[in-house]
């Protein structure tokens, strides 16, 4: 794997400047650097060092350190010496995998939010998302050939998915799947979970202030710096689903030591007789869901906000805004396919918008 290419730039798109308190820091200059192919995306980094070498240098541990949740987490590539998660899918119903404890901690993190989220969010759909997967790239490579799966298909796939099946033995390390049709995906948490583990990492390091963007999945640790040293709120944008507005972006929210995360009916879609369909499974249904066009989650961990981003995309908004309501320092803004914006009980406190 190639190191880091790195782009340099004195200000940043997309980011600017709020008010903030005093911090005394050395005189640090403003960089970002940019790398693809990580979780099939791009990422971005904004931040302060001392010298363009330091931040280099930063950039390639953060990048080193993604790399190697990317290479666990994949359910599409095999890496010599690494059991992955498509690993145990390719041993499921055969044995147990020993794996890496970073696999053990995001599968029982994921059981979690199952049953926080009543089932909405659930990592062992891989078999019905599989077969949307392949009907949805085959839409998109060969538009004429573009069908929906069969429902019958997607019904038979659905009788794989019981949670409980994911048998993990802590101890010994290991994970089997007991039916041999389940299949894991975790495309719905794992982007957001390695993000907050490498933010994590990050501070250790000794790293205050700097902007993550993995894919759209935005981790702010610290805040920015100004020219006296003193920090303010990053500002970031989020997009707007609708495509034909001359408005790209929909609003954007100031925040620190945040994650904001989205989850929309504008990425990974197919067209089949002039409609698109889009990759957020309803497991009740089995099709794409119909609520909304975004919902945008604003909390601390990044791996939450990514996991509730599509547990609130598939609830109903009385259930999704009681759902969100309940938890602490955790909040949504639902976009309807109307236009219309409907926030939790504390959004436009806790992030305003400019």
């Amino acid at each position: 794997m190639k190191k880091l290419t790195a782009v340099f730039l004195c200000a940043a798109l997309l980011f600017c400047s709020g008010c903030g308190g005093i911090k005394k820091v050395p005189k640090q200059t403003r960089y970002q650097a940019e790398f693809l192919s990580l979780f099939d995306t791009i990422t971005s980094l904004v931040g302060y060092a001392e010298s363009k070498d330091d931040f280099t240098e930063a950039s390639n541990q953060f990048r080193d350190k993604l790399e190697e949740y990317h290479k666990l987490y994949t359910i599409y590539e095999d890496f010599e010496g690494i059991n992955n998660i498509k690993t145990i899918n390719d041993m499921a119903g055969i044995e147990p995998v020993k794996v890496d404890r970073r696999i053990i901690e995001l599968l029982e993190y994921s059981k979690e939010q199952y049953k926080l989220s009543r089932g909405t969010f659930n990592i062992a759909l891989g078999s019905v998302l599989e077969i949307w997967h392949e009907y949805r790239e085959t839409g998109i490579n060969n538009p004429e050939e573009a069908q929906l799966p069969p429902m019958e298909l997607l019904k038979k796939a659905a009788e794989h998915t019981n949670i409980d099946d994911i048998i993990i033995d802590v101890e010994a390390s290991t994970v089997y799947l007991k039916d041999p049709l389940m299949r894991l995906d975790v495309g719905a948490v794992a982007k957001g979970y390695a993000v907050e583990r490498v933010a994590e990492y990050m501070l250790e390091l000794g790293i205050e202030n700097l902007l993550i963007s993995v894919g759209g999945n935005v981790r702010a640790i610290g805040g920015k710096l100004g020219g006296k040293g003193e920090t303010s709120p990053w500002v970031v944008g989020i997009k707007n689903p609708d495509s034909n507005s001359r408005q790209a972006q929909l609003m954007s929210v100031s925040v620190k030591d945040l994650s904001v995360v989205s989850s929309g009916i504008y990425e990974r879609y197919y067209t089949v007789d002039g409609r698109q369909y889009h990759h957020i499974i309803d497991p009740e249904t089995l099709m794409p869901s119909e609520h909304y066009a975004q919902v945008t989650i604003i909390c601390q961990d990044s791996g939450l906000a990514d996991a509730l981003s599509t547990a609130a995309f598939i609830m109903p908004i009385d259930e999704a805004k009681s759902f969100i309501n309940s938890m602490d320092g955790v909040e949504a803004c639902w976009v309807l396919k109307s236009g219309e914006q409907i926030y939790s009980e504390g959004f436009e406190q806790a992030v305003p918008s400019f």
